[in-house]
């Protein structure tokens, strides 16, 4: 009698880690399947991202800005003159006369240096 309890307590066990085993597995796998999901979409994301990182780049590097008034501030833009790279505060009739001039004509200006170092100056 007491054999035909061994093995039914064996039997038991046998079933419950059988069952834990498979729950394990089930759960296994629906959590790599969500990580594989999770990671296809940040993969896309960084894509786009170094993708708008290259085009930044190449506007920066090979060509200028120009400076234009967009109702009554400068703001400046890339080399085509259709992408705005940054709008400013800087107000048209702050500038000197001459500025303005060349601001509505729409001024260009070669590089990021000089760029920055225009605003630097007429931003105050």
């Amino acid at each position: 009698m007491r054999t035909k309890y061994v093995i039914g307590f064996f039997a038991v066990f046998l079933v419950f880690g059988l069952l834990l085993s498979a729950g394990y597995q089930m759960t296994y796998e629906q959590t790599m399947e969500k990580q594989s999901a999770l990671d296809d979409k940040s993969a896309d994301a960084q894509s786009i991202e170094t993708d708008v990182e290259k085009v930044e780049n190449t506007g920066e590097e090979e060509d200028g800005y120009y400076l234009c008034e967009l109702q009554g501030f400068v703001v400046v833009y890339l080399s085509d003159r259709t992408t705005v790279y940054e709008f400013t505060e800087i107000p048209l009739t702050d500038l000197p006369d001459e500025v303005q001039q060349e601001i509505s004509a729409g001024k260009y200006i070669s590089g990021a240096e000089e760029l920055y170092g225009f605003l630097e100056n007429y931003s105050s």
